[in-house]
């Protein structure tokens, strides 16, 4: 195929077996139901009610079974052919029966709604008739209720009672009770995006069982429904801490004060970090981090580390002493000496998931991490200002299947005297922090200080140097083909030229969100278009184009296998480039800061070693297939509300080790060809014109040398942008750099080095 084919002409071109259609293939859809089943996290099971037995009689209440939600709204949307809800699973399952009338009585319910103009998940829970609750009574031993939760881009959820995200509304709990006082046997499924409140079954011994099914994609309820009969085992662990009330969080205070900024005053303790620490917060939690249960019984032994050439490796044995197939999850932790420097008491550093093992079958398991990855930031100067420090001291090395499982191990990490494993530069400092949490529970107080922001000089060349002829002018093809080098080539494109690459592209084919590039007849150079993510590809629907859904960001990072996220990766990535789209805008590394966050079923976890492996991992499949990724949106975008103004007020420790270290991981191992700024502000700057958090952080610590975007219309200057080393707006608005030319607070090279990294993406593609 000639270069660029799928990128300059139409129809699209099929990549299935066959010359078959690969996009929203039955291949892809059981890839999606595969994950589901693997996401899924069996928090309680009590007397062994799950699996279902043969033969059961089931009563399935709530109006989730039938208003099951696939995944979040927006960005995260995906645009696919069906979706198989928990009643249509169970149906399918032949070895339970189910009491049908009441299933019809919530079916009517929510297509009434959904005609009333009702959005999915947003609207109350009916009420039960007490003749069909007797009737469910008569009827089933075992009664499932399901609960969902539905949240969006652009817009936070609340605790405020008249949003009962986290909390159930009045309506549930009416229903829960009427379960509860009805059935002996209840199992309850949560259909939700974001951790929300798990007390009220875990602390009530009339519900046995408990399922985080979160939202599972277009075959969601048909993996609920394998884990409910046990043609699946439940294998997945918790990504964040269940608390038991929204305000037990470190971040409840702070995240709805103000629409103007959020101040991360709980600094580096954030979730498991901050329950594990802070006197007095570990009686707070219901699941811990790491957490889930399975259908079978596992064994860790001949746990086992040592260091060699600065690195730790750890060995452990897993075997299934259960009666079932299933897969366990080994998970490592270290515990720092306390030290001059705050620090968590506990922190994720390694992590593995074992194959399937058969009852009695064993798998020895190696896993390995740089001590470096102990260090923590110094940004106060206590040891070395502006370094990562390893302070003297006996660092401790656990291994198990949660945080609060774990054991420890006999090797320790020692060191005699203070080590300083990286010294680097103070960037993107606060100026409005306040006061920052200690691991005492008790606050540092600091004076808000105006920062002196460093800026960079351009070291790029371009001289111009436009060809006599128009007919003279070199395509972009003749690089490709070694004729001319990429610097000779962008030396004719004149000041304009180069200006108008770095500014998206309207809508060709089936894209919705635009390109980028040329789609330049006088030098050759096409626009490669983009679709949104993370869930699937998002094609909109009246282009009569239907993908894949896949389960949610929080769902995947629950499976801990890095594997099969790679997979979905490349899945998701073929069906982009069949629809002739080259810029998958996935994965989305956000943390985890509060559990109203309206986007966080698109982000992983709120642990960033978590999000950095898993974003990583979907990186490497997606530009396996020559789509490349977009890990997004760098940096702290934690909220929705008044996104484009408000402004993430943070220590520069904490963004460092919480907020951009999932991008340090990912940008180190896997190298992706885009990522995306963020719509806020950040410590007073606009993330997008941030020259200390792009050039400083990500060029120039982390030796990033692919392009970067904004997001979509977004409030920044352009000219700042391209400045700052972000290189193209999406889409194109707000364009100011025909005056800064003009006055010289922007020149030709600045410009220039902006569009040579686009042109070396555009040269990578196909």
């Amino acid at each position: 195929m000639e270069k660029w084919a799928r990128i300059k002409y139409q129809p699209c071109l099929p990549l299935g077996d066959n010359n078959s259609r690969i996009t929203g293939s039955e291949k892809h859809t059981e890839l999606s139901r595969k994950a589901a089943c693997e996401g899924t996290v069996l928090l309680k099971n009590e007397n062994k009610t799950l699996p279902l037995k043969k033969g059961s009689r089931v009563a399935i209440f709530g109006k989730a079974q039938i208003d099951y939600i696939k995944g979040g709204g927006g960005a995260g949307d995906v645009g696919c052919a069906y979706v198989i809800n928990i009643y249509e699973g169970l149906k399918q399952k032949k070895d339970v029966e189910i009491f049908h009338k009441l299933s019809l009585f919530y079916q009517g319910y929510v297509e009434e709604e959904y005609k009333k103009g009702a959005e999915a998940g947003m609207f109350c829970e009916p009420e039960i008739p007490n003749e069909l609750l007797k009737e469910a009574k008569e009827f089933a031993d075992t009664a499932v209720i399901t609960i969902n939760r539905y949240s969006r881009e652009g817009t936070d959820r609340k605790n405020d009672g008249t949003d009962s995200y986290f909390v159930l509304s009045s309506q549930e709990e009416k229903m829960v009770q009427a379960v509860c006082d009805n059935f002996k046997k209840v199992i309850v499924l949560l259909n939700t995006g974001a951790m929300i409140d798990t007390s009220w079954f875990a602390n009530n011994s009339k519900i046995q069982s408990a399922l985080l099914i979160w939202q599972g994609g277009m075959k969601g309820g048909l993996a609920a429904a394998d884990i409910l009969v046990g043609d699946a085992n439940p294998s997945g662990k918790l990504v964040d801490t269940c608390a038991e009330k929204f305000e037990d969080y470190p971040s409840s205070e702070s995240f709805h004060q103000s629409d103007d900024y959020v101040k991360y005053t709980e600094d580096v303790f954030v979730g498991y970090r901050y329950f594990e620490t802070i006197p007095g917060k570990k009686e707070k939690v219901v699941y811990p981090f790491g957490f889930g249960l399975s259908y079978t019984s596992f064994e860790f032994s001949d746990m086992s580390a040592y260091c060699l050439n600065d690195k730790i490796y750890v060995t452990v044995k897993v075997k299934n002493t259960g009666s079932c197939a299933g897969k366990e999850v080994v998970q490592v932790y270290f515990n720092a000496p306390s030290g001059k420097i705050t620090k968590p008491a506990i922190n994720l550093c390694a992590f593995t998931k074992t194959k399937e093992l058969m009852p009695s079958q064993e798998q020895t398991l190696n896993l390995s991490f740089d001590t470096a990855a102990m260090a923590s930031y110094d940004d106060m100067g206590i040891i070395e200002k502006s370094a990562y420090v390893l302070e003297k001291g006996e660092y401790k090395i656990f291994a198990g299947n949660s945080v609060r499982n774990i054991t420890e191990l006999d090797y320790k990490y020692t060191l005699e005297k203070d080590v300083v494993v990286e010294k680097l530069t103070a960037y993107c400092t606060p100026e409005n922090l306040d006061k920052r949490l200690n691991a005492d529970g008790t606050y540092t107080y600091t004076e808000p200080a105006k920062a002196e922001r460093k800026t960079f000089e351009c070291e790029y060349k371009c001289e111009l140097k436009v060809p006599e002829k128009e007919e003279d002018a070199v395509k972009l093809i003749d690089v490709y083909n070694g004729k001319v080098s990429l610097d000779e080539f962008l030396t004719q494109l004149t000041d304009e030229e180069l200006t108008d690459l770095l500014q998206g592209k309207k809508n060709a084919g089936v894209s919705n969100t635009g390109g980028f590039g040329g789609n330049n007849e006088k030098y050759g150079i096409p626009s490669p278009m983009t679709t949104d993510g993370p869930a699937g590809v998002r094609i909109h629907e009246e282009t009569g184009v239907t993908t894949t859904a896949f389960p949610v960001a929080t769902m995947l990072a629950c499976t801990w296998n890095t594997e099969l996220v790679e997979e979905i990766g490349k899945a998701g990535a073929m069906e982009a480039k069949e629809n002739n789209l080259f810029v998958w805008l996935t994965p989305a590394l956000n943390i985890h800061r509060s559990p109203l966050c309206g986007r966080n079923f698109e982000y992983y976890s709120e642990d960033p070693y978590v999000t950095g492996k898993m974003a990583a991992a979907m990186v490497r499949g997606i530009q396996s297939e020559n789509v490349a990724a977009t890990p997004k949106h760098f940096a702290c975008n934690n909220k929705e509300t008044n996104r484009l103004e408000s402004d993430s007020i943070l220590s520069e420790r904490a963004l460092r080790e919480i907020y951009i270290k999932g991008f340090e991981i990912c940008v180190k191992e896997a190298k992706p060809k885009t990522i995306m700024t963020s719509y806020n502000i950040i410590n007073s700057v606009r993330a997008s014109e941030n020259a200390e958090l792009i050039t400083g952080i990500l060029r120039g610590e982390w030796d990033y040398d692919g392009v970067v975007m904004t997001d979509w219309g977004n409030h920044a200057s352009k000219t700042k942008e391209i400045i700052a080393g972000n290189d193209v707006r999406m889409p194109a608005c707000f364009d100011d750099t025909k005056d800064a030319l003009a006055n010289k607070t922007l020149n030709r090279n600045q410009i220039a080095v902006c569009a040579k990294r686009l042109l070396e993406l555009i040269l990578w593609f196909e």
